[in-house]
């Protein structure tokens, strides 16, 4: 690994607070322009790292005038002693390097083996199983934080659920028993990265009937031995009462309803033993809505379709769907948002409801700084005699400290209706 640039030490003995590694990826420059000119975080000492020199200096480039003085690391997500090097340098590493099956394991292994703290916003849910087997017991005896999933998968869900809980215990004294999401509108685009992502996801499960079981296990993420018994309802079309509207399926749904479930089973105490889970997306009231709402539970079961069968899934990957590095663009970002219902009952029948929102597109404007919020909260105000070592959800690890930066500075809100 070189350095194309100097820092200076801080405490603990690491030269940076944090290194953004993958800064080159789509992902990777929103959160580093993010933090050059946007949330200026008073004196963080951060650096910007990736495998190619050439592109770490066009994208400081492109940054501007406040990006020159960021030191930029160059780096290989394959060597494991580019990974090794990277740890020993920084508190806490940004990842974005994906797809993480294919690119991710190496600097989590090393995280984990050296104490440093990581945060990324991986939506593969039987990557995080195989790091979580594998390097669970390092990061508990190193004090290594391993949270993933923090972007639009899956903080607004599992923070949404938190914030949910926390006010119904403060309003009725207990926690709901059963919680459902609801996305009442977004604005978005798609991003070569995150379907490289999921083909990734489909080209594995084809190949292998266990992990096929494992993905459809909404507890495949719990700890191993949990004893969570209760059915999760999955949404295809239906008519939802609370919310007088049909619903169809949420895309996002598998990775958020493990997360949160996994996130129920670390909680202390646990929100309850047999918590109720799910996400849909409403489509509106009437024959209309009936018809959104089927239109959708096709779409998805069309798409999962094609990307079982490997000839189909090279040709749309091939003619149809954006390539790695591609996204939305930067208005389509601005102007993109979305929109999140929770509604939540007890056990004794008792209900409230609550709204997450953001102000930019979900899975790339939004995304990038919740992400950038994640590190910083994670490196600045989660101390380690507060949380320490092992594998973290973002609705354990963090507090009402990131829900404010996430109001104040990443255009999130969190309300009760």
């Amino acid at each position: 690994m070189t350095n194309t640039s100097s820092g200076r030490r801080d405490s603990g003995g690491r030269e940076f607070e944090l290194i953004v590694f993958g800064a080159t990826s789509f992902v990777g420059k929103l959160v580093c322009d993010y933090l050059v000119n946007e949330q200026q975080e008073p004196g963080l000492k951060w650096a910007m790292a990736a495998r190619s020199q050439t592109k770490l200096k066009r994208l400081q480039l492109e940054l501007g005038e406040g990006a020159q003085s960021i030191p930029l690391l160059q780096a290989d997500s394959l060597v494991e002693a580019d990974m090794r090097a990277l740890c020993a340098r920084a508190a806490l590493i940004i990842s974005t390097v994906g797809p993480y099956a294919l690119y991710g394991e190496l600097l989590v292994k090393q995280c984990a083996e050296t104490g440093t703290d990581y945060c990324d916003l991986t939506g593969e849910p039987q990557w995080i199983r195989r790091m979580l087997d594998k390097f669970e017991s390092t990061a508990a005896a190193t004090g290594a934080r391993i949270v993933h999933c923090c972007g639009f998968d899956s903080i607004p869900s599992d923070l949404g659920v938190k914030f949910l809980q926390d006010q119904a215990m403060v309003q009725f004294g207990s926690y709901c028993s059963k919680i459902k999401m609801r996305v009442k509108s977004s604005r978005g685009g798609a991003s070569g990265g995150t379907i490289a992502s999921g083909i990734n996801v489909y080209k594995e499960a084809a190949q292998d009937p266990e992990l096929r079981s494992e993905l459809a296990d909404p507890y495949s993420l719990c700890p191993v031995g949990h004893d969570f018994s209760a059915r999760q309802h999955e949404v295809s079309v239906e008519y939802d009462q609370d919310f007088e509207s049909w619903a169809g399926p949420f895309i996002m749904a598998a990775i958020n309803t493990k997360v949160v479930l996994r996130s129920n089973a670390l909680h202390t105490p646990r929100y309850h033993n047999e918590l109720l889970y799910d996400e849909a997306t409403l489509t509106g009231d009437g024959d209309e809505g009936k018809r959104r709402a089927r239109r959708l539970a096709r779409a998805l079961k069309l798409g999962s379709a094609v990307m079982i069968i490997p000839p189909l899934r090279w040709l749309a990957s091939r003619l149809f769907l954006p390539n790695p590095g591609a996204g939305p663009s930067p208005q389509e970002q601005q102007e993109g948002f979305y929109d999140l219902r929770f509604k939540g009952r007890t056990d004794a029948g008792e209900e409230i409801t609550v709204k997450v929102s953001g102000d930019r597109d979900p899975g790339y404007g939004s995304t990038s700084r919740m992400l950038a919020q994640a590190g910083i909260s994670l490196c600045r105000e989660v101390r380690r005699e507060e949380k320490g070592g092992g594998f973290w959800t973002p609705a354990t690890v963090f507090d009402q400290r990131l829900l404010d930066r996430l109001q104040t500075h990443a255009g999130l809100e969190f309300k009760v209706l």
